[in-house]
């Protein structure tokens, strides 16, 4: 697997009652595959992803993971099926299950993980 083409900050980037500009922080980003670790709500983190291209299959054996996508489309695949999510849409991959997301497109999309979770998967 290719971790360098992957930009994924884990340090969390907003304290609490920061106001977060997700259209700026989309607008700014110039990277093939960013992930940004926006803030913490109670065990969770809160990611934005601005994405373009595939991630590796992984999976989490811990952890539920939530996806909701802001612009673009979003492919979600699983061992049996694939899953297309446009704007507006979210779902959750339950822990344990085989996954990973494409696009063809630039995506923004916010993600919902237990802080406890390694974003490059188990």
């Amino acid at each position: 697997m290719d971790y360098d083409r992957y930009s994924i900050n884990t340090e969390i980037k907003y304290q609490p009652l920061e106001i977060i500009n997700i259209p700026s922080l989309i607008d700014e980003c110039a990277k093939a595959w960013q992930n940004y670790s926006l803030c913490k709500v109670n065990d969770c983190v809160i990611r934005l992803g601005v994405i373009n291209g595939e991630f590796h299959w992984h999976k989490h054996d811990t952890e539920d993971e939530f996806f909701y996508v802001i612009d673009g489309l979003l492919h979600i695949d699983l061992e049996d099926k694939s899953i297309d999510l446009k704007p507006g849409q979210g779902l959750m991959v339950p822990r344990s299950i085989v996954h990973r997301t494409r696009t063809t497109g630039r995506t923004s999309i916010l993600m919902v993980e237990g802080s406890s979770v390694t974003p490059t998967g188990d």
